[in-house]
């Protein structure tokens, strides 16, 4: 997932690389020997996962900073941190900012996210939610076997 600016330039100029090694491996212009065709086809085949999920973070993260979307499904506890993080990029904040109104460096901003808020205490994620304006909503639902 990419979480901010610096992220989304790094991802965009992977991409274009191998894109690039795409190219020299299909035209065989780096080789000046022969590859056995099943071993160009894995390479052509991993190249082409690569790049489908970089292409698939940076159409995430610009989706994330021109659309106006308004929710975030949260299935798991797990995966709240993720929503804070992308409700971050959705407001139009850059993690200085986030960090600005939380009385913060942009770094410790930059911990939390990088370690999904791993470190964060229950009242500092508490701050975040307010900082972004965010309202949650969530059931907790017991296990099958107490609910009988």
């Amino acid at each position: 997932m990419i979480k901010n600016e610096r992220q989304y330039r790094i991802t965009k100029a992977q991409a274009v690389k191998l894109e690039q090694a795409l190219d020299q491996v299909t035209s065989g212009a780096s080789r000046n020997t022969p590859v056995h065709p099943r071993l160009q086809q894995a390479q052509v085949e991993a190249l082409h996962s690569q790049i489908a999920d970089l292409h698939a973070q940076l159409a995430e993260y610009d989706a994330l900073r021109t659309q106006a979307q308004t929710a975030f499904a949260v299935e798991s506890f797990e995966d709240f941190p993720q929503a804070l993080i992308r409700a971050r990029i959705a407001a139009g904040l850059s993690q200085r900012e986030l960090a600005e109104k939380l009385g913060l460096k942009e770094q410790q901003i930059q911990r939390y996210e990088a370690t999904e808020y791993a470190s964060a205490s229950y009242s500092r994620v508490a701050e975040v939610v307010r900082a972004l304006g965010l309202m949650v909503r969530e059931e907790i639902v017991l296990p099958s076997s107490q609910q009988e």
